[in-house]
């Protein structure tokens, strides 16, 4: 992430999942309104949570054209599309649920399949069938929405895996020896592709560890994840709030 980036720092995680949601209406609306279709990774874990019931709450407006919407996930955990812990099955009751989407725009991960590995290149293929490419040799997302744990794992991509170096697969299944469990992914080359990132991380047990992304230190830098995401044709915001924000001295504009 040394690479330009936006940051916005909201005083509470309530206005920071406000902005989130105005960015991803305006990215979903203008790029509909410009290309047609719009292709969206969504983020799993506990902080999109509101923002997932604040863009389905926008969503009863209209005003944003989610028929034209086509919804991927950035990462999976090994359970049922129905388990309590699946991502899909968060954004399922938090936002799609809620919002007038075609159902066959919703592709979740099958991270549950019997051989994941094969599963996740199945996943792949979806995505190079679906999502275009645009004369490269890699789909673009117009929007892939990530988070971040303490330890500075952004979708499933933690800290020392061996899958931070794949170069050429773009969705790939690993263990995660700091979870016991195995996780679906999207890869850097994947999520560095994308017109649009958008980093939406809330909460003071982030704030070291945000403190080192936005820092200049480059070892610590390079233990971290998330770090390693870097479009390379596209535009990246980071939405903190001010408890995420605190030990980096960033304060509410």
């Amino acid at each position: 992430m040394e690479h330009q980036y936006e940051v916005f720092v909201e005083p509470s995680a309530e206005e920071a999942t406000g902005l989130a949601s105005k960015f991803v209406k305006s990215i979903l609306s203008d790029t509909v309104l410009h290309r047609g279709f719009c292709y969206l990774a969504l983020a799993g874990g506990t902080t999109p949570h509101g923002l997932y019931l604040r863009l389905a709450a926008d969503g009863v407006s209209g005003d944003v054209p989610w028929q034209s919407v086509h919804v991927f996930f950035g990462d999976e955990r090994d359970v049922p599309q129905d388990h309590i812990g699946s991502n899909f099955l968060m954004a399922q009751r938090t936002l799609l649920d809620h919002v007038p989407i075609n159902l066959a725009h919703i592709h979740p991960m099958p991270a549950d399949a019997e051989d994941l590995r094969n599963a996740a290149a199945e996943y792949e293929n979806t995505i190079r069938q679906v999502v275009p490419c645009d004369g490269g040799a890699i789909p673009r997302f117009d929007l892939v929405l990530l988070g971040m744990g303490a330890d500075g794992h952004t979708v499933s991509l933690f800290p020392g895996a061996d899958v931070l170096r794949e170069t050429e697969r773009l969705v790939a299944a690993h263990f995660v020896p700091v979870l016991g469990r195995k996780r679906m992914t999207f890869t850097y080359p994947l999520i560095n592709a994308a017109r649009n990132v958008i980093l939406f991380v809330t909460g003071s047990d982030k704030a070291e560890t945000i403190a080192h992304v936005l820092g200049h230190d480059a070892e610590a830098r390079a233990k971290l994840p998330v770090c390693g995401v870097m479009p390379t044709a596209g535009k990246m915001k980071v939405i903190l709030d001010a408890d995420a924000a605190r030990a980096a001295n960033l304060r509410p504009q």
